[in-house]
């Protein structure tokens, strides 16, 4: 690309960075591959006895953890329509990742759309209207900061719940036909975990795979966090507001940088989080062509180390004009 580092590209310079459907199966097959590796070693404890048995489970469990971190990544992709060129497949393999990703694929798509369409309106967006400056009651406070100084990935599950399980408040967000569809995809969904942990049974279940889903989130958290969390935003305090371009939506945003084999293979570029925001019509899998840094960019554990220093209320409810920390 011809483009020069410091100005970004047009559209019509990455109009050839596409969807195909041979990649989006690739990725997919992979990651189903690797999902059905990591539970049949979580079961090897059952036919391999010892030690080497509880080796095979526990690699298992880090094999899991993986999965369903990319399951995540391809439930964000579908959710775009990137991680395949043809609708009917982003939408299938879309279910699929939400069933795995605990995230109803007919809420994630619409609530991710509103996010993209309000970034940089924190009060607007509704996956950041939850941590709008406010007073914190104190065992609000402790609670949350014991659970970020623990590693407890209890934002995670907030996160999920807050925005694609609760059905009253994606009822005022959306369209009543929008709203029935996640109803139904949400009973789905709960039918189908229900059905796991009877016929599996509940105990069996945490041992095959609580630790790798509990890991997963433990990965998740941080790498969520660090695209809006403690980023300068702007309040529309009940005023109309106008939405911000995409190409503009750089400086409301923050990438973390991985191995880039982790990067490519795993995220798909999912930490390259600016130049996803400028260009939401590129598929992860292209990001890496794009010849351009937006400058809000952090090495990955130098980012973790220092906001896990920080107590979770001031992360989560300033931003870094406030505090002065580099992050």
């Amino acid at each position: 690309m011809d483009t020069p580092k410091n100005s970004p590209p047009s559209a019509a310079d990455v109009a050839h960075l596409k969807a195909t459907d041979t990649t989006g199966a690739l990725f997919t097959a992979l990651c189903l591959g690797l999902t059905g590796s990591a539970i049949a070693l979580t079961q090897a404890r059952l036919f391999v006895p010892g030690v080497l048995g509880w080796t095979l489970w526990t690699v298992g469990q880090l094999a899991l953890a993986i999965a369903l971190l990319q399951w995540f990544v391809l439930l964000h992709e579908c959710g775009h329509g990137v991680l395949f060129r043809r609708r009917s497949l982003n939408r299938v393999v879309g279910h699929i990742a939400g069933f795995f990703s605990t995230i109803p694929f007919s809420a994630w798509a619409p609530v991710h759309f509103l996010h993209h369409k309000w970034t940089g309106w924190q009060d607007v967006d509704p996956t950041t209207q939850s941590l709008v400056p406010r007073e914190l009651k104190g065992g609000e406070r402790w609670l949350m900061n014991l659970c970020w100084k623990r590693w407890i990935p209890a934002f995670s599950v907030i996160y999920r719940v807050s925005n694609f399980w609760n059905l009253p408040r994606l009822r005022t967000l959306l369209s009543p036909a929008k709203a029935r569809h996640i109803g139904v995809n949400a009973l789905v969904l709960a039918a189908l975990y229900l059905v796991i942990g009877v016929v599996v049974g509940p105990v069996n279940l945490a041992l095959a795979i609580a630790p790798g889903v509990m890991l997963s989130l433990m990965m998740l958290e941080p790498i969520m966090m660090s695209q809006h969390t403690h980023v300068p935003l702007q309040l529309s305090n009940g005023e109309p507001v106008n939405a911000i371009g995409a190409r503009d939506q750089a400086v409301f945003t923050r990438s973390l940088r991985f191995p880039r084999w982790f990067s490519a293979a795993i995220l798909l570029h999912f930490d390259a989080h600016e130049l996803h925001h400028m260009y939401p019509y590129v598929p992860g899998y292209r990001l890496g062509a794009i010849d351009y840094d937006p400058g809000n960019s952090f090495h990955w554990w130098t980012w973790i180390a220092r906001v896990r220093r920080m107590p979770a209320n001031v992360f989560l409810f300033s931003n870094r004009n406030d505090t002065g920390v580099d992050v």
